[in-house]
């Protein structure tokens, strides 16, 4: 029997044979587990798809709450200078009409409001705009929620949320955008 030096019984080496296996599995396992979050946009439900021209009504001037949000990110509320921290406000005013003016709308079913942007606006700001027009109407519909049942739309059944829709329907125009800086 030879000899064995001390060089001999330490290897430098390391059995890598199952790390190939290893990272294979957390490789799998952060796949499985990982979620990605996708933006989904605004969620808005389009009219089918049609081939024929579409109705034309004529509306009430009255009727209707024009809202354009130019180049300049500016908001225009019926050709008017405006603001969006009184968007909301001034929107659950139009709709409703407690006062009865002869400048807004008739009753909350014949409200319109026209959303109109320039292709140069911003998107944060007609997300701003768009989101505080949606909340004009959540707020109308909670409040008649409250006077009627005692509790907020989004905890009522499908009966009585039908009727609260029909009472105060969400009617937002959007119209095709400008090009940039043109108002019209």
């Amino acid at each position: 029997m030879g000899k064995t030096s001390t060089r001999d019984r330490m290897s430098n080496e390391v059995n890598a044979g199952s790390m190939a296996d290893i990272a294979f599995l957390l490789l799998i396992f952060f796949l499985v587990t990982t979620t990605i979050d996708v933006d989904k946009g605004v969620l808005v439900r389009l009219p089918p798809w049609s081939e024929d021209e579409p109705e034309t009504e004529k509306l009430k001037t009255r009727n209707v709450y024009s809202v354009l949000v130019n180049a300049n990110n500016d908001l225009l509320v019926r050709g008017e200078p405006a603001n969006i921290e009184t968007l909301r406000e001034n929107a659950k005013e139009f709709i409703t009409n407690p006062n009865k003016r002869e400048d807004m709308s008739e009753s909350p079913n014949k409200a319109v409001i026209s959303l109109r942007n320039d292709r140069g606006t911003k998107y944060k700001t007609y997300l701003e705009v768009y989101n505080e027009l949606k909340a004009a109407y959540t707020e109308l519909r909670n409040e008649e929620s409250q006077k009627r049942y005692g509790k907020d739309f989004e905890f009522l059944d499908r009966e009585k949320r039908k009727e609260i829709i029909n009472i105060i329907p969400l009617i937002l125009s959007e119209a095709e955008p400008t090009d940039f800086g043109e108002e019209s």
